[in-house]
């Protein structure tokens, strides 16, 4: 399965039997078959039908629409999971505070090793950074240490927001000093690198909510992330671990010179891609994608796998509906 990217503006799709059909000026001027297609990315001003999004939810085809200049995303998608079971479960372990302790420690521990595994593979190909680096992996080192010694998800947050903080600031010194990557930053990024990370995270986000929404589990209800109105928690749960993976792959985009500078805008104190440079990153992103959409069916699966092994007696129910 593959996914479709759509960034261009004045074209209208339209859905011809088992094709996507595209029309710009009135004119067809080129067709996609759907049988492939596991989601579609929109972005700039597209037009299409309601028939589509119809055709498109039937087949299970999500919709990402990156809307606005910093691609804020909206998802469409068929219909969930049949198995409503799985989400009641899911809703009763959300409320149990050993299961939430012990994911989340799971989580954290997997990220660490994760920002670990990258900052190690950096220092033992380059003597450059061998020395911060170094600093770097003690303080990743410390932290690991202390995962199984955290007693509640808030001293967890803090130590993930340690670990964090050293291993930005190893990441940073892996690009050239042109890109003024200093750490990171957000709403607005303010530098190449930082607007890069922030559209990879955001799409593999997006991957993640299609995943959980596929497998029968609700995005919003988190085991380590709270609740938070319109957050999808659980989405932010699974991909943390793979966040790193993430800038792996920006980081060989910067590297390999896909993207440069010059393919960067300044507006409104955000740092914006230009269109000439999403178009090669996303070219880049289906590919380094599959990687990551296998790594997030194994981790949707093991969410599954333990929301399905929950079995309450009839006391645990009988205490949440009293509590």
């Amino acid at each position: 399965m593959t996914s479709l990217y759509v960034d261009r503006r004045g074209v209208e799709l339209k859905v011809d039997g088992e094709a996507l059909v595209f029309h710009e000026n009135g004119a067809r001027c080129g067709t996609v078959p759907l049988a492939p297609l596991s989601r579609v990315f929109l972005r700039g001003d597209v037009t299409l039908s309601a028939s589509l999004l119809g055709k498109l939810g039937e087949r299970g085809i999500g919709v990402v629409v990156l809307s606005g200049r910093k691609g804020e995303p909206t998802l469409l998608m068929g219909r969930p999971h049949n198995d409503a079971a799985r989400r009641v479960a899911q809703y009763r372990l959300s409320l149990d505070a050993d299961f939430c302790l012990r994911f989340a420690r799971a989580i954290v521990e997997a990220k660490l090793r994760a920002q670990r595994a990258l900052i190690a593979e950096r220092r033992d190909e380059d003597l450059r950074w061998r020395y911060p680096l170094t600093v770097c992996l003690e303080r990743l080192d410390n932290c690991l240490t202390e995962v199984d010694a955290q007693a509640s998800i808030t001293s967890l947050r803090g130590l993930e927001g340690a670990g964090a903080a050293a291993y930005f600031q190893g990441y940073q010194e892996l690009f050239a000093e042109r890109l003024n990557f200093s750490g990171r930053n957000r709403r607005p990024p303010k530098d190449p690198v930082n607007a890069v990370l922030s559209l990879t995270y955001t799409l593999l986000h997006a991957e993640a909510v299609i995943a959980l929404y596929g497998a029968g589990l609700d995005p919003f209800i988190g085991f380590y992330h709270a609740l938070d109105f319109g957050r999808e928690s659980l989405a932010c749960d699974v991909v943390e671990a793979l966040r790193p993976e993430a800038d792996r792959f920006v980081l060989k985009l910067f590297r390999g010179e896909t993207l440069r500078s010059e393919d960067f805008s300044m507006t409104d104190g955000a740092c914006l891609l230009g269109k000439a440079g999403r178009g090669r990153y996303y070219a880049e992103w289906e590919t380094a994608a599959e990687s990551l959409r296998r790594a997030l069916t194994e981790a949707v699966a093991d969410v599954a796998t333990a929301v399905g092994d929950y079995h309450p007696t009839p006391a645990d129910i009988a205490e949440e509906e009293f509590a």
